[in-house]
């Protein structure tokens, strides 16, 4: 019996020497025991260039001609000029009086943030590399927005042509750029948040990260919150107005999206306890954060709102959510208010102030600001982009499961 066991186990000896002398990497020790710095040197190893969850996102930025971004800032000043911005010197200041421009200005935050060297101590969710072969994103500036609001808000209008030009234009700068042709475009970023920007050519870009302020309009085709990034920035709105008339403790108004009635609306806002965001020609609006910035309590209507950094923030610790039906009951969503405890009405407010400036944009950036949320939010899309991009590279049928549903 013992001599059995001796042979055997001189059996698996001689198997694992010839081994070793074949393959030359067993290493026994490695399985067995830790090596010194505690970690098993397993033969494999996670790779790629993706920084750590802590570092600044790296990304690149095109450098397009002015006609694309900010020369569509500069017309009324009659400029010609059609060279890149390179730095933040060369970039103007958003204007103070933009009206209803202002919601959709997110892209102009997002390059003024990767233009700018930043300055010290300041913590940066993204930084922009001049190098592409170090870049983990890639971002597009091109004001697709403020391209709508320029060039002709109306279809019919003909210089609506200049915004389907640029269009054209940017699809075939992009289609030329090895980076956008070794992902498809997965991992690059376009700020898209009018309803109606981009609105010739929105399918060739489908696959892109699109930073947008909700899908209301957008197919699923296009646009989902697997893939893209929810920004700060109404028929509904009507039914409320008439519901809501004759209340002595509610204030109801129409505005203009003028500077002098923004100013007022924010002032109606801080000196109010809740204030009410129904859904309108899209499910959200740009006076929800205002609200929020205010410490008014939000009173959101809506069936469909997509939130933004939902996956960091719980908009029911400083939110109160009714659903259409419930908001077009008479006397239904007042008495809710009225009734509404003041000690969860406090709590509430007292969360506000400690998230507020999560929607607000700065330049330069400041810490954990709309601007650095947002690029935060890219980041954490990143990995699902790898992974269809690296699946891509290797099916034969792309998404052959999605087809047998």
């Amino acid at each position: 019996m013992y001599g059995k066991a001796i042979i055997s186990l001189a059996f698996v000896t001689l198997l694992l020497i010839t081994f070793s002398l074949l393959i030359g990497t067993v290493d026994i020790r490695s399985y067995f025991f830790p090596s010194p710095d505690g970690a098993h040197n397993f033969p494999c190893k996670p790779t790629g260039t993706q920084s750590s969850p802590s570092a600044p996102l790296k990304v690149y930025m095109y450098d397009l001609p002015r006609r694309f971004n900010i020369g569509m800032m500069e017309r009324k000043k009659g400029g010609g000029d059609d060279t890149p911005v390179t730095t933040a010197e060369e970039l103007p200041r958003w204007p103070v009086n933009a009206g209803v421009r202002r919601q959709h200005s997110v892209e102009y935050w997002l390059m003024a943030s990767l233009l700018g060297s930043g300055g010290e101590g300041e913590e940066r969710e993204a930084v922009r590399v001049l190098d592409p072969e170090n870049a983990e994103a890639f971002f597009v500036p091109f004001f697709s927005s403020l391209s709508f609001n320029t060039h002709g808000r109306n279809m019919t209008d003909p210089e609506t042509e200049k915004d389907r030009q640029l269009q054209v234009d940017l699809i075939s700068f992009l289609r030329k750029s090895k980076y956008w042709q070794r992902s498809g475009g997965r991992d690059h970023v376009i700020p898209m948040t009018h309803p109606n920007a981009f609105r010739f050519l929105r399918q060739l870009v489908n696959a892109s990260i699109l930073i947008v302020a909700d899908f209301g309009r957008y197919p699923k085709s296009l646009s989902t919150l697997s893939k893209d990034v929810v920004s700060p920035k109404g028929k509904v709105r009507a039914k409320l107005e008439k519901i809501l008339a004759g209340y002595d403790d509610i204030r109801y108004e129409r505005s203009s999206p003028t500077a002098e009635a923004i100013q007022a609306s924010t002032q109606g806002m801080r000196s109010s306890k809740f204030c009410l965001h129904p859904a309108g020609d899209t499910p959200s609006s740009c006076r929800l954060f205002d609200a929020i910035v205010s410490h008014c309590v939000p009173v959101i209507v809506s069936d469909l709102i997509e939130l933004p950094y939902e996956d960091e923030i719980d908009y029911s610790q400083f939110s109160i959510f009714f659903s259409i039906n419930e908001a077009i009951q008479p006397d239904y969503l007042v008495n809710q208010l009225r009734q509404f405890p003041k000690d969860r009405w406090i709590k509430m407010w007292r969360q506000l102030k400690k998230i507020s400036h999560h929607f607000e944009f700065h330049y330069p950036p400041m810490k954990e600001d709309a601007v650095n949320m947002l690029w935060r939010q890219v980041k954490h899309k990143l990995p699902g982009v790898q992974l269809e991009v690296h699946r891509n590279h290797r099916l034969k049928v792309p998404d052959w499961w999605q087809q047998r549903r």
